[in-house]
Formats: C-alpha cells, structure tokens, sequence
C-alpha cells in the first residue's frame, strides 16, 4: 500500500467525475477550449455549487462546463467493482496524458483517482469532462461502463 493510500481512508474519497446533483458536490474545475477539445483549469480550491445553477433550465448542463467533484458512492456506482473505481484504470489505458507534470488540484487530498492510480490519473485528468457531447471514441470507450457487465 503506497504512502498516499495508508493516510487516506476510502469511504472519504470524492469521484472527480460527479454529477451537480450528487449530494455535497463542489466544483474544482472550469471546462474550457472547444466542444471538439475541451480541458479542464482547475480551480485554487473548491467552490459549492450555486443552487441557481442547479435550478437553470437551460440547454447546457453544469457537467459540460465544470468539473464536479463529490463523496464517491462506491457501490452506488456502476464503475465501482467493489473495491475500486474501475473508470480510473480504462482512462489511464485508453487516453494518453495531457501534460507531462501533475496539475494544482485541490481535491488531490480526496480523489479516489490520486488515491488509487497516483501521477498516472492526474496526467489525464484535464481531459475528462463528463458531459461532453462531441467526445473523442478513446474517451466514449474509457467511460462507457457497460464494459463491465456479464
């Protein structure tokens, strides 16, 4: 068990990829670029998520424009086996890294991701962005968790 892993227990991870309605969810990420090539500024810190944006009844989710963070519910999730998020391993095998030095984040602390892949998830972090409609095949293969089913 790797030194972050031993300081961290896992029921209080947060999902890096978590919908704005999931309870306690924070922002910690601005999307940006295009729709085609969107990435992911991460914030100093985390921000809660105005209830007005929650309440717009507009054509644009706020998954599209921010990446959400909240406590990872495990089971709850069809990614999770179990014991670990099985979404964070098809990213790092099937999209390749996005810079070359971890970026600020200021969920690292929480992230079940950094818990259970370290530098290799940070590496491709900014790429991720869960409602994206124009995602590229690698990504739509890396998250689509129907993979998992028997």
């Amino acid at each position: 068990m790797s030194e972050r892993q031993s300081n961290r227990s896992s029921t209080s991870l947060m999902c890096p990829s978590a919908d704005a309605e999931m309870s306690g969810s924070v922002i910690f990420g601005i999307v940006v670029g295009t729709p085609e090539e969107p990435h992911v500024v991460h914030l100093d810190r985390v921000k809660p998520i105005p209830p007005e944006l929650l309440a717009l009844d507009a054509p644009v989710k706020p998954a599209e424009m921010f990446r959400i963070a909240a406590t990872c519910i495990e089971n709850g999730c069809a990614h999770f086996d179990g014991t670990k998020c099985r979404l964070t391993a098809r990213i790092i095998d099937g999209l390749p890294p996005v810079t070359d030095r971890l970026p600020a984040c200021a969920i690292r602390a929480t992230c079940r991701w950094w818990y259970q892949e370290g530098a290799a998830a940070c590496l491709r972090c900014q790429q991720v962005v869960r409602d994206n409609y124009v995602a590229s095949e690698e990504l739509i293969h890396a998250i689509d968790p129907s993979v998992y089913e028997d």
